[in-house]
């Protein structure tokens, strides 16, 4: 019956293919998120903005521990160890089945307190005086729920190596959130504003100016929003108990009948949790990065205002009076400011989270057999890949990040905030490249066996963040900057930590040249080009308006961005930047060298020599 089984998978997709697949469904899930938060933040400002994210950010992970069951590195991990042995006696379907039951439940029910916990603990003693973000936490808690059982039909469709279901599951789960989102938050703006207009009470408060009226929104339209997430975890669910009714796993009755009796179920659900551990740990610390900042940054701002409320009001005081912010809202007025630079700065790396999940299998078996030039190649192509991405995308966000914001929020109520967020995007894209190798890196060091070694990095990455922000916030003419300065160590941190942990383990000498300064000068080449095309045709457009944003400063961002691209791949093809081995590694990549080796001027090196026109 194994047999028979594994000639059924053959017929699924690969590990490449599954990759690919998530790929693209991550990197179509950041889009729509980022896209969602547009018109929820000019909606309802950097106020509810602030709000909002502060919820969000403690959502996120309770969210990752949900999920932790479902981690595909833990199936792979034991089925290498136990079923693809010749002497099994498991039966590999009720294997995924059981095991996924088992740690999702475990998962379930210790996410679903610990989301209580937080929210008693933190909001009530770390935060109390932010009670307005109380709201949205309520509406966002049943998505707990939701999660959990809709992971649990991700957990086994994924170990069964099948990413189709988990992939449009994603999709889905983000479309329902954002169409919830913001329909449920405009009606709530709307309802209450209309409440201010007829003189009647806006939810249960008297507000004389239309100032104090939308202060008094802000807290539920954000928590209208955040219905929108629980909504789309329950459409995701709905989805996946639907698609598995109705196809179900395509393995018969009679083959399940006739498999070996599994081993216990509880022996199971301890290796499982035994090994899920090390792994959901490093993603949940990573998450906990963005809640550090709800709870450190509000708190310190709040003690920073109260005792320097007049020199943070003249820093800002254009912002303030265009937003029409009053004393009790300024706090969470700058959180929201930097809340918008988070959805630039968290898209990049979700795209190249996906680089180490592909290398996992090649590195594995590299490691496995102690091939070094197989491991020197993996790891050198994922570390390329990387910076190749995020370097390019990182100082093309930094040169373009006021053009960016005002494309999106210039004519929302998001706008007096842009010029707070611009410095922040500026910053987090010039060291986006830390953010951005640190997943893989850490899906590398899982690979060779070192779990560990990403949770104690990220530990300390996490620890020197509360202290640089507690530091830097607190100090009244860097404020909300500060943040970022605690963010940036902290990756940094990361990053240098498992760079030597992942060359002692695997033994490379990575050649830096082709890794980073090839890379790097490209990306400066791309982001010149971007600066200059940006200034020229930005004077040269008319200065019109086209439904309150400016012409000029969309079409000079959208020429600017297409030149950068262009610089960028030219640079690269001339001087060497990217070698065959990298597109081989990415999924569905051993199709792209033939098509490339067409182009006359790209040239790759391979096994040491170097090859032009397919020669």
């Amino acid at each position: 019956m194994i047999v028979s089984w594994r000639k059924k998978r053959r017929k699924s997709q690969s590990l490449l293919n599954g990759a690919l697949v998530l790929s693209v469904s991550t990197l179509l899930v950041k889009i729509i998120g980022v896209i969602y938060k547009i018109p929820i933040s000019n909606m309802m400002g950097a106020v509810g903005r602030g709000y909002f994210d502060s919820a969000y950010n403690l959502y996120i992970p309770i969210y990752t521990i949900s999920n932790g069951g479902s981690s595909r590195c833990c199936f792979k991990k034991w089925c290498r160890s136990t079923w693809l042995s010749a002497d099994t006696e498991m039966c590999v379907i009720d294997f995924f089945r059981v095991s996924a039951m088992a740690v999702l439940r475990f998962t379930g029910i210790s996410g679903h307190g610990a989301f209580f916990l937080i929210f008693c603990i933190s909001f009530m003693l770390f935060i109390a005086k932010t009670n307005e973000v109380i709201p949205a936490i309520i509406a966002i808690t049943p998505s707990i729920f939701f999660c959990c059982m809709m992971s649990i039909y991700r957990g086994y469709y994924n170990g069964l190596r099948n990413m189709n279901p988990t992939a449009i599951s994603q999709v889905i789960e983000a479309i329902g959130k954002m169409i919830f989102g913001i329909a449920a938050a405009k009606l709530t703006i709307t309802y209450g504003y209309s409440q201010f207009e007829s003189g009647a009470k806006v939810f249960g408060k008297v507000c004389a100016t239309e100032s104090e009226a939308m202060s008094a929104i802000y807290p539920y339209a954000a928590a209208a929003a955040a219905v929108g997430v629980t909504m789309g975890t329950v459409i995701g669910m709905i989805y996946m108990i639907i698609m598995h009714k109705a196809k179900g796993d395509g393995i018969t009755r009679t083959e399940i009948v006739n498999s070996p009796r599994p081993v216990n179920s509880g022996a199971i659900a301890k290796t499982l949790v035994a090994i899920a551990i090390p792994v959901v740990t490093s993603s949940i610390i990573f998450s906990l990065t963005n809640l550090i900042d709800a709870i450190t940054i509000q708190n310190r701002l709040d003690g920073v205002i109260s005792n320097n409320l007049d020199l943070i009001k003249s820093i800002y005081a254009t912002q303030i009076a265009e937003a029409h912010v009053l004393d009790a809202d300024l706090k969470d007025f700058l959180y929201g400011a930097y809340t918008l630079s988070l959805d630039f700065k968290n898209l990049i790396p979700s795209i190249t989270t996906t680089l180490g999940v592909s290398a996992i299998p090649a590195l594995s078996a590299a490691y496995a057999v102690k091939d070094k030039h197989a491991l020197k190649s993996s790891v050198e192509s994922v570390l390329r890949v990387g910076m190749i991405i995020s370097l390019a995308s990182g100082i093309g966000d930094g040169v373009l990040a006021e053009p960016i914001l005002r494309m999106f929020y210039e004519n929302g109520k998001s706008a007096p905030a842009i010029s707070i967020a611009a410095p922040i995007v500026a910053a987090y894209g010039y060291t986006i490249f830390l953010m951005a190798i640190s997943q893989p890196m850490t899906n590398m060091l899982q690979a060779v066996g070192k779990a560990n070694v990403p949770v104690k990095s990220l530990t300390v990455g996490a620890v020197v963040k509360v202290v640089a922000n507690y530091i830097f916030i607190g100090i009244p003419s860097i404020n909300i900057n500060g943040a970022v300065i605690g963010t940036v160590l902290c990756y940094l941190i990361v990053v240098i930590y498992n760079y030597i942990a992942l060359i002692k383990a695997t033994k490379v000498k990575v050649n830096l040249m082709s890794v980073v300064v090839k890379p790097l000068i490209s990306s400066v080449l791309c982001g010149v080009a971007a600066y200059c095309a940006y200034g020229i045709f930005y004077k040269i457009l008319p200065q019109r308006l086209f439904h309150g944003y400016s012409f000029a400063n969309i079409t000079a961002t959208l020429i600017a961005v297409v030149a950068a691209i262009i610089v960028y791949i030219i640079s690269m093809l001339l001087i060497g930047g990217l070698a065959k081995d990298d597109i081989i590694m990415m999924p569905k990549g051993e199709k792209l060298p033939k098509k490339l080796d067409k182009i006359w001027i790209y040239r790759v090196k391979y096994k040491g020599r170097l090859i032009k026109n397919g020669g």
